[in-house]
């Protein structure tokens, strides 16, 4: 069974998930390519930068969604560890180049998520699977945005909601709150 198959059987069986996210997540598991950016299905990897002495989370601002959202993005050629598309994206978009998993030898899939992408100019409308990592960083002050249109914004993790109009990122903030709250206490 492929990565991609493990993780869908892991996650399905220890997490609720819509049954389309289910049915994605299981098809795409079995799919010869499934980072393909032209396939009107495809994986994309994410995580949620955490700075835990702060209790913070660091946010992008995302100008095609038009709001502030987690770092990540698509998988390139040969890539088929989502958690690693989920970490070099977010050290591309952040600039930390410490980013690791809490736990460094079994990074733990925290949420997946079916995103619907309006066409643009470019490319027609699609879906994005999206695999949501945690990431720790002891860095904070190195974060710098890779580019002016897509600045970033370190808030506190119990705040995080307010900047977010994604409802769909309040799992991922709640999983972040509690990884902060058992690393203090």
């Amino acid at each position: 069974m492929s990565l991609l198959g493990e993780l869908a059987k892991g996650y399905l069986a220890t997490h609720e998930a819509s049954p389309a996210t289910a049915e994605a997540f299981v098809s795409l598991g079995v799919a010869s390519e499934p980072f393909d950016r032209d396939a009107p299905l495809h994986i994309t990897g994410s995580a949620l930068a955490v700075h835990l002495p702060s209790r913070r989370v660091l946010l992008r601002f995302h100008e095609r969604v038009g709001s502030w959202i987690q770092l990540g993005g698509h998988g390139e050629a040969g890539e088929e560890d989502p958690f690693v598309v989920a970490r070099r994206e977010s050290i591309e978009e952040s600039g930390l180049l410490d980013l690791r998993a809490p736990d460094p030898a079994a990074p733990r899939l925290v949420q997946v998520v079916l995103v619907e992408v309006g066409a643009s100019g470019r490319e027609p409308a699609h879906q994005h699977l999206d695999l949501r990592y945690l990431l720790l960083t002891e860095q904070p002050e190195s974060a710098r945005p890779e580019s002016p249109s897509a600045p970033l914004r370190w808030v506190e993790v119990d705040d995080a909601p307010a900047h977010a109009r994604e409802e769909n990122l309040l799992p991922l903030f709640g999983a972040a709150a509690t990884l902060c709250n058992g690393a203090g206490r």
